[in-house]
């Protein structure tokens, strides 16, 4: 059996398909992290780069490019340029959240310091534009200029909605485009517009992207309630104790009565959690049905990227892309 039909879960199936790819975006990404004056740099992020991540966002630039029937060299850049940002995030978000585990390992504001993180994210973002450049395509500039604004408003955003329990579920979505979703899309989007696909099928890969994203992210915040945190390399009820509305938290506060509602005051808004308070906030999500609820929604992004697949020509990395909306939302079950 061949590595690729031996590889049971998509993205792995992707990432056996795209394999000389993904060893020439890890070169390049290695030689660009590299600094002659800063050797700090290669350290705190090889730290993040090297933990073993599933590359998933630059895997989605390749196989964006690959389904455009792309043969060209800058699908490489694009993908290394789309890892950039995400761990340039990555270091800046641990710093905002004060978390002290990602991926199940100490994070770099743990192991070095919060300035070490902040300063080398930002060299980052600058190595990230200097591969963006390099392809000569002002759309893609565009393009991946406008996601990291996006993120960056995205993350402003949940500073002031998240601990708001008048926060809705438009505006949680809001977030989670910014922080998550435009990432994703802006991936798929400059496959297809470095491939010079026509216009309908980049359209159709900025939506798979999107919904990619949001049900990626709806996951996440449900796996917080009711994941393993061996498997998902952060500790049960993070979010809660961090005091951010997800969209689980949003619905069971929409259904609260006066008793859950000075719950929610108390433990979010206010941030005065004792012991016992995440077991009770789970029994409230359960007694409102806001995880089942929540699931639907993941279900239907899923739905939606899938079907924003269709224009697109046949291609065995289609195949791939269909399941890998299926398997966002399987882990849920």
């Amino acid at each position: 059996m061949s590595k690729t039909e031996n590889a049971q879960k998509p993205h792995d199936r992707m990432a056996a398909y795209l394999e000389s790819d993904m060893a020439a975006v890890s070169t390049l990404i290695r030689e660009r992290m590299a600094s002659k004056h800063a050797p700090r740099i290669p350290e705190v992020t090889a730290h993040l780069v090297e933990a073993g991540g599933k590359r998933l966002r630059p895997m989605l630039t390749l196989a964006a490019a690959h389904l455009c029937g792309y043969d060209g060299p800058f699908h490489i850049n694009l993908a290394a340029t789309v890892e950039f940002i995400h761990t340039a995030t990555l270091l800046h978000d641990d710093v905002v959240d004060e978390s002290g585990q990602r991926r199940g390992r100490p994070t770099a504001n743990l192991l070095w310091d919060n300035k070490s993180s902040v300063l080398v994210g930002d060299y980052l973002f600058s190595r990230s534009f200097q591969l963006m450049v390099e392809t000569g395509s002002l759309r893609v500039l565009d393009i991946l200029a406008n996601a990291s604004a996006t993120i960056a408003e995205g993350e402003v955003l949940q500073l002031t909605a998240s601990q708001n329990l008048a926060t809705t579920e438009e505006v949680y979505l809001q977030v989670v485009r910014g922080k998550t979703a435009a990432l994703f899309s802006a991936a798929t989007e400059v496959g297809g517009v470095i491939a010079g696909a026509p216009d309908d099928h980049v359209a159709a890969l900025f939506e798979y992207g999107d919904a990619l994203g949001i049900a990626f992210q709806i996951v996440d915040d449900l796996l917080d309630f009711q994941g393993d945190a061996g498997a998902i390399g952060k500790n049960i009820g993070d979010d809660f104790r961090e005091r951010k509305l997800t969209m689980p938290l949003i619905k069971a506060v929409a259904k609260a009565d006066a008793e859950e509602r000075a719950f929610w005051v108390r433990t979010i808004e206010k941030g005065k959690q004792e012991e016992g308070d995440l077991q009770h906030a789970i029994a409230l999500l359960h007694k409102h049905a806001a995880l089942t609820d929540t699931s639907v929604v993941a279900r239907t992004q899923a739905a939606r990227a899938k079907a924003a697949l269709a224009p697109l020509p046949a291609h065995p990395v289609k195949d791939m892309l269909v399941d890998l909306a299926d398997y966002v939302v399987e882990r849920i079950n």
